[in-house]
């Protein structure tokens, strides 16, 4: 058994199930010469001009006549007007997650008149709409989209249905995301070409059989999505002085280990050669495998537990802050299931502490109309006086349920293991931090107090929410805790502790595990069916249901601490 640590991975890479290809070229030498028409679908923040245009190109080059539709200038404007755009008196900080599909765009079906010779290239968010001979799909992740939002680069009119906008992050979340996964989870089962276009120059793609066979054995071992970090007005350092991660604005504020929405499973033969594939399409196109039977029962086919990193090591505090109510999430923003988190503290700095609860004394009508104060007039809120402060103590795990106050304070790596929904943090305060344009940045405070949770507080918070752990099982040179579970919270976090030689045993029983590296060199992790997957400090790997038995050897001389992170059983 490999027993060499080795450092964190930033570009994880699994076998594809066949040929990658790489260019326009390669793609466009597997259509047909007769007439074609070719649909080219996608998200909606993607250079769609240029991307036709290269495409197009490619065809040309090989004396295929060419002619294309943009797909955009069919949409219906009155649906555009009543679908995409906000009204008025929208919320500044949030929207609904949008329930309309691709299709309510037209005013009816997309037709086409099929060409004589050549190809028809429709391209566009809702190609895929005009009944094609060949489906394509070329992709662009989110992390991109985000980013050229938060940089002011994103194009004007990248959002959905708003031509001569520029690109905002409220429409990016919560109408083009929903809107298009669920357009291009519908159309996994049939794309004829899977297009990563990274470097649109120069695309990597694979053909739709070769793109569903790999999903479907990704599906069946454990597997690791790309990480990448970004950066906020708080963030720290510790990502890049520990795993060599290049900030973008500085700081490495909040690391994406395991985002299922925005997550991608990196494919291909070498380093310069790979495919990015959304990890979402592993629950869509294999959600019992992948998932386990009662979990796709309970969810459907939303991954519905995330892993992510909050770093403050040489940063500032986070927000003051609290999620949505179940009830809450539901009506108000739709989503089918509500934000609890978890905080385990995997380093810190001496004197760095965690805000969780409210104190025994504390009066939140004043505290409201303080946090309003602040808001309005730039008075500082004194927050010990309202919320508790918790040493942040490294192995140590914070519960925090929908509603409940808190926040990581400076000189944290905290490991943020939460519930999915990820996108309705409603801030009370944030330190008066400006953005970098010199403004207050925005507080959804009275999104926060219809959601606070005024229970959770003094001794109550301490003996429910910052749990000792406790043995569930044990062998030789092994243990698995339970580090923390709550009735109200549909998983629960465990850790293996490997202070031997021997390697502590696991099954899935069903239901898929998630796995974090919080201390030690790494460990193997071997399946039933003797697959291996290293996993070093400060990775994360998710085991499939599908996988059952599965054993942990650790890594180096040190002991490893394992978190473990599963749904349990209702």
């Amino acid at each position: 058994m490999h027993s060499e640590p080795r450092p964190y991975e930033r570009n994880p890479r699994y076998p594809a199930a066949g040929p990658v290809a790489t260019g326009w070229d390669e793609a466009v030498a597997t259509l047909p010469t007769g007439p074609v028409v070719l649909a080219l679908d996608g998200p909606p923040a993607l250079d769609w001009e240029r991307t036709a245009r290269e495409l197009a190109a490619a065809l040309r080059a090989r004396a295929v006549d060419v002619s294309a539709l943009d797909v955009r200038e069919h949409w219906s404007p009155a649906a555009v007007e009543r679908l995409c755009v906000p009204d008025a008196g929208a919320d500044a900080f949030f929207l609904p997650l949008a329930e309309f599909t691709m299709a309510d765009l037209f005013e009816g079906p997309l037709t086409v008149e099929r060409p004589t010779g050549g190809v028809l290239l429709v391209y566009g968010p809702g190609a895929a709409l005009c009944a094609p001979d060949l489906l394509w799909w070329a992709d662009l992740p989110k992390r991109y989209a985000e980013s050229a939002v938060a940089s002011g680069t994103l194009p004007v009119g990248a959002n959905l249905g708003r031509p001569g906008v520029p690109g905002e992050l409220r429409s990016l979340f919560y109408t083009d995301w929903p809107v298009s996964d669920r357009h291009r989870d519908a159309l996994a089962p049939v794309m004829d070409r899977w297009i990563d276009v990274q470097d649109s120059r120069t695309p990597v793609s694979l053909d739709g059989e070769t793109f569903r066979a790999t999903l479907a054995g990704l599906a069946r071992q454990p597997v690791r999505t790309r990480p990448y970090f970004n950066s906020t007005p708080w963030g720290g350092r510790w990502a890049s002085d520990n795993l060599g991660f290049e900030p973008v604005d500085g700081n490495t504020a909040l690391g994406y280990e395991l985002i299922a929405p925005e997550a991608g499973v990196l494919v291909g033969p070498d380093a310069g050669t790979v495919v990015e594939l959304p990890f979402q399409l592993l629950c869509v196109l294999h959600p019992e495998q992948f998932l386990g039977t009662e979990v796709h029962r309970s969810h459907g086919t939303s991954f519905p537990i995330r892993f992510d990193y909050l770093d403050t090591v040489g940063g500032g505090d986070l927000s003051l802050h609290c999620h949505p109510q179940e009830r809450y999430m539901r009506d108000t923003f739709g989503w089918p299931y509500t934000q609890h988190e978890t905080y385990y503290v995997t380093a810190s700095e001496p004197g760095s502490r965690v805000l969780l609860g409210l104190r025994q004394s504390t009066d939140v009508d004043i505290l409201r109309k303080e946090v309003e104060a602040s808001a309005t007039h730039g008075t500082p809120l004194r927050v010990e006086d309202h919320i508790q402060a918790f040493p942040a103590e490294p192995g140590q795990l914070y519960m925090i349920p929908a509603g409940t106050p808190h926040a990581s304070g400076a000189g944290n790596l905290v490991l943020e293991i939460s519930a999915t929904p990820y996108l309705y943090s409603l801030r009370l305060y944030d330190w008066l931090r400006r953005t970098g344009s010199g403004v207050p940045r925005p507080l959804s405070h009275r999104h926060a107090f219809a959601n606070l949770d005024a229970g959770r507080r003094g001794r109550e918070v301490v003996e429910d929410l910052v749990q000792q752990p406790r043995v569930r099982r044990e062998g030789t040179g092994w243990r698995e805790e339970v580090l923390g579970a709550l009735p109200e919270m549909f998983y629960a976090v465990h850790r293996f502790v490997l202070d031997g030689t021997e390697a502590a045993h696991d099954d899935t029983e069903g239901r898929f595990h998630i796995l974090n590296v919080a201390a030690g060199d790494g460990v193997v992790v071997e399946t039933a069916d003797g697959r291996r997957h290293d996993l070093a400090f400060a990775e994360t790997l998710t085991v499939p249901a599908s996988v059952g038995g599965y054993r942990l050897h650790p890594v180096g001389p040190h002991p490893v601490q394992v978190i473990k992170s599963l749904v349990t059983p209702s």
